[in-house]
């Protein structure tokens, strides 16, 4: 019932469209019903009767009865499919706007094509539900309970024969509809998994060619697809059974209205009359019970897909701002981290162990260490991107969980090693940093990362696409077109995660230059991979499982000669 509820919920916007949606089916349901009637009477008084005026009378409301048919047809067509769009259309809003809320732990463990399966195929099933589900629903009840009205009226004994079928082929569409339940569910889950494979092949593409792994990737899909295959196959083995069951059942619902109807003329019970117009009611009656079939099979694909979009809405963020959060106040850019402990999973060791440390406001230090020695977890921290287990994080002695994280990521700056640019223009692009800059800012934020002639130079200017996840443009000019865009957004501290090791030599130092520029005057923390970019930092933090294992200038960690001065040596780049 609850799942029920919630459902509803989603009409209640478009209450005058479903108002009208199920007005017209009701008119639809008696218009219906109505023309054997006058059939009926046709046949026993103006026919019998010669009463030719009366006939011409009758035929005139018979073509009244069509005519309203068609504008009832109509209005349902374009109308319930309106208020299918409009539903879908707040659900996706919805869905998309929660996971925007959700902490990244959740992005951790959800495929990137399940969420996209979730968004797309699932609520495009709640759709189609949601317009047909109540209209097919009432017009078929209706119809059917109004029919037999109107049929045990005419004759009692063979609406009674007529009804023989009705309770077989209910129980008959009960049974295998929770199969069908069952069946759709698992296709849907292979769907999903058949996007993620087709995702990550195309989003790799470049790895693929250049390891030649085509086959590979060709074989690793086949089995997805295979399996998809099998899936649907059984699907429609079930839907079959079940339609064929229910489609043998209509037939002899027919049959035995004919077969009962031609006994009881014959015993002198009824009359050819009669059994013309049980006929044209038989007609009448199996269109909604087509409908039902249809409602019963739609009602399986919704309710599953329904099930897995509420999954995803019941899932609450991991990381909320307090009731009593407020925006943080920046006046140093003071950063420091007092006895933080964290580990990604509850069963993994400690990423970070009772970890110190402090910057100063307007210091540029660099972090330094081994792969997972802790270095982006520090930052991800900083920016409560998770939650640690243990301390506390401050900014100017601000514990980041008193206040907003809106405000909170307004204020760091992140200059990230894997650069994600969307698939739009270079304004656009830039435009993240501040959504309503000119093109003079636009302008000064590429020369400060210099780009600005790379990007004069382009036929299209700020208006150049750079592809998907900036393609069109080189790794360098990704990561000086990411630090425009922290230039834009002005935030008093800045993160970079200097991936300079698989440039050349040209690249690093125009983004070195564009680093300093945007840093200068700000707080500033460096994830060094390539230590001879971090000598002039005004400090270093050397990490060794997950705490502080050495700090100072570069001079005096080469004096001390210990872990820093040893990769240091060894030239060693750290990723």
């Amino acid at each position: 019932m609850k799942l029920l509820a919630r459902f509803f919920s989603y009409y209640k916007p478009q209450r005058k469209l479903f108002i009208l949606d199920m007005s017209v089916a009701i008119i639809s349901s008696f218009l219906s019903v109505i023309f054997p009637l006058l059939t009926n009477y046709l046949l026993d008084g103006p026919v019998a009767q010669g009463d030719v005026r009366m006939m011409l009378v009758i035929f005139a409301v018979m073509l009244a009865v069509y005519v309203f048919q068609a504008v009832s047809t109509y209005i349902r067509v374009r109308w319930g499919h309106i208020l299918g769009v409009r539903i879908e259309n707040e659900m996706r809003q919805d869905l998309f706007n929660h996971l925007q809320d959700l902490s990244f732990s959740y992005f951790d463990r959800t495929k990137t094509g399940t969420i996209m399966s979730r968004i797309t195929n699932d609520l495009f099933q709640i759709a189609e539900i949601a317009h047909h589900g109540p209209e097919d629903f009432i017009i078929s009840c209706l119809t059917i309970i109004l029919a037999y009205i109107f049929m045990f009226q005419v004759s009692l004994p063979l609406a009674l024969i007529s009804l023989i079928p009705l309770p077989v082929m209910l129980f008959y569409g009960i049974v295998f509809g929770h199969k069908m339940k069952e069946k759709n569910r698992a296709v849907r889950k292979t769907i999903a998994d058949v996007n993620v494979d087709a995702e990550n092949s195309i989003q790799g593409i470049r790895e693929v060619k250049s390891f030649a792994q085509e086959a590979f990737q060709e074989k690793k899909f086949s089995q997805s697809n295979t399996k998809l295959k099998k899936s649907r196959e059984e699907m429609y083995r079930q839907m079959a059974s079940y339609q064929s069951g229910i489609g043998f059942m209509r037939e002899l619902y027919y049959l035995i209205t004919v077969a009962g109807g031609a006994a009881l003329i014959a015993a002198g019970i009824a009359d050819l009359t009669t059994l013309v117009t049980f006929t044209l009611y038989v007609s009448v009656v199996l269109s909604p019970i087509d409908r039902l079939i249809n409602f019963t099979e739609q009602l399986q694909q919704g309710i599953a897909s329904f099930e897995r979009f509420t999954e995803v809405m019941d899932i609450e963020p991991e990381i909320k701002d307090r009731p009593d959060a407020r925006d943080i106040e920046i006046s140093e850019g003071r950063v420091e981290f007092r006895d933080v402990s964290f580990s990604y999973d509850e069963g993994d060791g400690p990423v970070l162990g009772h970890l110190n440390l402090c910057v100063n406001g307007g210091e540029n230090v660099a972090l330094v260490g081994e792969s997972g020695a802790g270095k982006t977890t520090i930052v991800s921290l900083l920016s409560r991107f998770y939650e640690p287990a243990h301390g506390q994080i401050l900014i100017d002695g601000q514990d980041i969980t008193s206040v907003t994280q809106a405000s909170l990521h307004k204020a760091i700056g992140f200059v990230q090693q894997n650069v994600f640019l969307f698939d739009a223009s270079i304004r656009e692009n830039l435009r993240y940093g501040k959504s309503d800059a000119t093109d003079e800012q636009l302008w000064e934020a590429l020369k400060a990362a210099s780009l600005y002639d790379f990007v004069a130079g382009l036929p299209a200017g700020l208006d150049t696409e750079v592809g998907e996840r900036g393609t069109r443009l080189s790794g360098g000019q990704r990561q000086r077109l990411s630090i425009a865009r922290v230039f834009l957004k002005n935030p008093p501290i800045i993160v970079f995660d200097e991936a300079t090791s698989s440039l050349d030599t040209e690249s690093e130092a125009l983004i070195q230059e564009a680093f300093r520029k945007v840093a200068k005057g700000r707080t500033a923390i460096v994830i060094a991979h390539r230590l001879s970019t971090i000598v002039d930092s005004d400090r270093i933090f050397v990490l060794e499982g997950g705490s502080i294992a050495e700090e100072g200038t570069h001079d005096q960690l080469m004096r001390k000669g210990g872990l820093y001065s040893k990769l240091y040596s060894l030239k060693k780049d750290m990723i």
